[in-house]
């Protein structure tokens, strides 16, 4: 077995010349080389070693691993995050008065339309991550997540009931 090559290593590959390794993984080698750029080898490929660095492949601290794996998760599963209603609404009602005033006003807890208002916005969270990921073509992907930035933009109004601004629907940035 080959010796691990740590980042910085120089190579001489048969078909892409010299390089220099930047990034290692269990199975491959990225190696930008002075022709070609960019390359991912196998590890196991055939290449003459220039100039080995040893221990010097890139490691991640628990901390980071698990942080990623919290992102994975919450981007691509049906779970929802925690999300918070603003202080100044808890315990608040909404209130709805028909033009008519001969007919009854309608009370809802505030909790409970924000609750709505949050299921709303992570179902359309994930039909955005099934439509990015599905095999659709990427022109259809584009005009459907479109309808999908115009829908969190039609729900911006409501942004004044969250407690952490983040957690906010985003509509179309002007650029």
């Amino acid at each position: 077995m080959k010796q691990l090559l740590g980042i910085s290593s120089r190579i001489n590959h048969p078909e892409y010349g010299k390089g220099v390794v930047t990034n290692v993984t269990s199975k491959h080698y990225w190696v930008t080389f002075i022709d070609s750029g960019l390359e991912t080898i196998d590890i196991d490929s055939e290449f003459e070693i220039i100039e080995a660095a040893d221990d010097d492949v890139d490691t991640v601290s628990f901390a980071e691993v698990e942080s990623s794996l919290v992102q994975i998760l919450k981007r691509w599963s049906d779970a929802s995050e925690v999300v918070h209603i603003a202080d100044k609404w808890k315990g608040g009602k909404l209130i709805l008065e028909p033009g008519d005033t001969n007919l009854k006003s309608s009370e809802l807890p505030i909790d409970t339309f924000f609750h709505k208002i949050t299921m709303v916005r992570d179902r359309l969270r994930v039909m955005e991550q099934k439509i990015n990921s599905s095999n659709l073509n990427e022109q259809e992907k584009i005009d459907l997540q479109q309808y999908i930035t115009r829908s969190y933009g039609s729900l911006t109004s409501f942004n004044v009931l969250f407690k952490l601004k983040e957690q906010q629907f985003v509509g179309q940035r002007s650029k």
